[in-house]
């Protein structure tokens, strides 16, 4: 067992995990949007769980730091704050704000996390671009919102642990990186349906549930 401190509280975990499940497993909250457990290599695209270490000049990313014996971790500095601030913010700036008609409204991610950061939905300092991207409807059973979406990659993550054939990837460049479904869409549609792991996985409801390809039918 490892123990490290965090805020002034001593935490004991195994080894081998990150500092940021180990938070989490002892409700310590840090901000997170494309972390899921059991990820080997979390790709810290979200920028929002960093925390100070002590003895390291700067914030570092907590999904992809192990835990190691006497660690110093503080979750709460100002620099880790205006870092996490900052990438909410920007977040918030490209993203769908009609909250009452998001299934995910009340159950969401980033209203949680705006509401612990105490950052308003709509940010003061940016404007609020949106999303001109159309929604894909083209999946039997999946609809994809890029208006919503983070880019958090958790149901591309997901659907290649879970799914039998991996129908979800990331597609074009920079501003324009959307989630893109491939594949075998009528032998998998069932699965799909089945399955529901990337629906489930995903923080703010860009990916829902269309209806039963049977139904459909």
């Amino acid at each position: 067992m490892i123990t490290f401190e965090v805020d002034g509280r001593h935490v004991t975990v195994q080894p081998g995990i990150s500092v940021l499940q180990a938070c989490l497993e002892h409700d310590i909250f840090i901000p997170n949007l494309c972390w899921l457990e059991n990820m080997t290599r979390p790709p810290a695209s979200c920028r929002l769980c960093f925390v100070q270490v002590e003895g390291r000049p700067r914030p570092q990313t907590s999904c992809t730091l192990e835990v190691q014996e006497g660690m110093v971790v503080r979750t709460d500095t100002q620099e880790v704050r205006e870092l996490q601030r900052t990438a909410l913010e920007m977040l918030l700036s490209v993203h769908d704000l009609n909250c009452k008609e998001c299934p995910a409204h009340k159950d969401c991610e980033l209203q949680r996390i705006a509401k612990f950061l105490k950052v308003g939905l709509k940010p003061k300092f940016l404007p609020l671009l949106g999303s001109n991207k159309e929604r894909d409807s083209s999946h039997p059973c999946l609809m994809y919102n890029p208006g919503r979406c983070v880019l958090c990659g958790r149901c591309v993550h997901i659907c290649g642990q879970k799914g039998q054939v991996q129908i979800l990837s990331f597609a074009h460049r920079g501003i324009q990186t959307v989630v893109s479904f491939f594949g075998a869409w009528e032998t998998e549609a069932g699965n799909c349906f089945s399955c529901q792991a990337c629906v489930q996985a995903c923080p703010v409801s860009a990916l829902t549930l269309k209806v039963s390809p049977a139904v459909e039918a």
